[in-house]
């Protein structure tokens, strides 16, 4: 079945009518995590839905890991950066997919997908909190919601704003996932701007060390997915997750401005 596109009139027509509602009368909303305001365009039982329907997507078409070692070791990692984050509102999920990337990614609901490939280049629970904390700092950024609506006010014809992504088009429904975080599962990739990934990070560091994570391991971690990069290693992580000079001298700072150095 097609789906429904939305463009930039559609949109305002909605807005209107109120079958497409912001967060704020302005489209706009506080994030007290970021210490900014927002773009809402995309109503949270619209987010709600399409992360629900991404989410069994990736159950139904992706192989999850039979290595129960694994799978605890994710879980209890993940609650307790959840409990350090304060995102204990979301009913957190985190699965391990059968798939030698090494990739993670999380949805705005709160379900985490975390390639089994990943496992292979972590040395300790540190570093898998690092990638659980910049995946919650997503969550608490509200980045895919965000980048929906600046996607929805440029007119960009994304489709199944209010039929759901099961209803739309193959091709859609990629674009959909790629707009909440799970892209690379589709493969539609759509890497976080600039700003974005700089504060998944600081969000991130802030969580692993609130859940008693050395913070130092991040610096580490990044270090590591960089260097995989530069040696030609197959797509990983940091193929959705752009990295430079700037973004490690970032993260230092922030380590050392709370004391975690």
């Amino acid at each position: 079945m097609g789906g429904v596109s939305m463009d930039r009139r559609e949109l305002l027509i909605g807005l209107a009518a109120g079958t497409v509602v912001p967060i704020a009368a302005s489209g706009c909303a506080e994030n007290a995590a970021l210490g900014r305001s927002q773009l809402m365009l995309i109503s949270p039982q619209q987010l709600a839905q399409l992360s629900a329907q991404t989410w069994n997507q990736s159950l139904r078409e992706l192989p999850r890991s039979r290595d129960t070692a694994k799978r605890r070791r994710l879980e209890r990692v993940g609650q307790r950066v959840v409990q350090s984050s304060g995102l204990t509102g979301y009913d957190w999920e985190f699965e391990v997919f059968e798939n030698d990337q090494v990739n993670a990614w999380v949805l705005p609901n709160g379900k985490v997908g975390f390639y089994s490939g990943m496992f292979d280049v972590m040395d300790n629970d540190d570093q898998i909190a690092t990638v659980l904390g910049h995946e919650a700092g997503h969550v608490a950024g509200r980045h895919a919601a965000e980048r929906a609506s600046q996607q929805m006010a440029a007119g960009l014809a994304l489709t199944a704003v209010s039929v759901g992504m099961e209803q739309a088009d193959v091709e859609n429904a990629g674009q959909w996932a790629a707009v909440l975080g799970a892209g690379v599962t589709f493969g539609v990739l759509l890497p976080y701007s600039r700003q974005h990934e700089f504060e998944a990070d600081r969000l991130g560091v802030d969580y692993m060390a609130g859940a008693r994570y050395n913070p130092n391991e991040a610096v580490d971690f990044w270090q590591n997915m960089m260097a995989r990069q530069r040696r030609g290693g197959p797509p990983s992580f940091m193929s959705t997750h752009p990295s430079n000079a700037d973004r490690m001298a970032a993260l230092r700072a922030h380590i050392r401005s709370r004391g975690f150095a």
